[in-house]
């Protein structure tokens, strides 16, 4: 189910700054007490919701802080859930009274700032001692008179469990929320996409040949912990800057891509590929670099193991004169650098 327009108006008013916030709960202590929950929230469970649930029942005030996207380094592909959706997620909860987007690491410097009577956490933090980031948000508490408790365990899911087995499909959420962040109207990107053909693109940048070889699993080694699996098939995808080149030509742009490519057969398929797509391309032979490769072994839809054959030492200083002269020459509407740190 896409979510609705009235969505965003109707909860938003809790997602708060941490002025306001702070503003509205006054100094420590207060009449009110306030309750601090923290977390990523990638997926609301209902380990989550008993966990909020709880807390509410110790406060007045329940605040629920989220770590902000650039902070989260669980997996390459988290979160699943951009920071809006997911704070508009948890301000849907009658409980919840603000929600925060938190712009740092930990949340060290919300409970200096907001001083809340109390400090929510999941009942697992207690099973093997008191980790040391946890050690260091009980000190901060206890630094001004504030109490770490934790909340009941009957119930313990992890999202990144739930995100593993099944990544729920939220496309139309997105670009909802991307949409509605920037003021932008279907109308608006029906008449952005037509003017595309009408612009010359230069993408610069590295590519990267994305490889799934697929096999099936035999069986285990007594001696060594060595998988045992049979090669069935090797699949080759164009990607890094060479997928942004034929996506924006695939939209109709007039498109010129420069890249660096290894003198091998991974590299001569891509230039076959952009070719065939009619981006024009730039590239530049290095006999001592590989196209950068990075091959998934898989066994039933399982990542075995990953192995990337590439070299990350700087391209010489004649090909970085030949890519400047080339964009000097050639000026386009748009210069895209499309950066893999390859």
């Amino acid at each position: 189910m896409s979510i609705s327009e009235d969505f965003f108006s109707k909860y938003a008013h809790k997602i708060q700054t941490l002025k306001t916030i702070k503003n509205y709960i006054k100094v420590y202590p207060r009449k009110k007490k306030v309750i601090l929950c923290h977390g990523v929230f990638d997926v609301v469970h209902p380990g989550h919701i008993r966990h909020l649930a709880y807390a509410k029942t110790k406060s007045d005030i329940l605040i629920v802080s989220i770590t902000a996207d650039r902070f989260i380094t669980k997996g390459i592909y988290r979160p699943h859930v951009p920071q809006k959706l997911r704070a508009l997620n948890l301000a849907a909860f009658e409980m919840v009274d603000y929600v925060l987007i938190d712009d740092n690491p930990t949340p060290i410097n919300l409970i200096k700032r907001l001083k809340p009577d109390f400090f929510a956490k999941g009942f697992e933090y207690t099973t093997k001692g008191l980790p040391r980031a946890t050690e260091l948000e009980n000190k901060t508490l206890l630094s001004y008179g504030g109490k770490l408790i934790f909340t009941p365990g009957d119930v313990v899911y992890s999202s990144s469990k739930f995100l593993d087995l099944s990544l729920p499909n939220l496309n139309y959420e997105k670009l909802i929320l991307l949409m509605k962040n920037n003021n932008l109207t279907f109308l608006d990107l029906k008449n952005y996409i037509r003017k595309i053909n009408k612009l010359s693109v230069h993408v610069l940048g590295d590519t990267i040949v994305d490889s799934y070889s697929r096999t099936s699993f035999i069986g285990g080694q007594t001696k060594t912990p060595t998988f045992s699996v049979l090669f069935n098939k090797k699949e080759d995808y164009t990607g890094g800057a060479a997928i942004v080149a034929l996506h924006l030509a695939s939209a109709g742009a007039k498109v010129t891509f420069s890249t660096v490519l290894g003198n091998d057969d991974l590299g001569r398929n891509v230039l076959k590929e952009l070719k065939k797509n009619k981006v024009k391309v730039n590239y530049f032979l290095d006999n001592n670099r590989p196209t950068t490769n990075k091959n998934t072994f898989i066994s039933l839809e399982y990542r075995l193991l990953k192995v990337d054959t590439l070299d990350n030492t700087p391209i010489s200083e004649e090909t970085i004169n030949k890519i400047i002269k080339i964009i000097k020459n050639n000026p386009k509407d748009i210069l895209i650098f499309s950066d893999f740190k390859h």
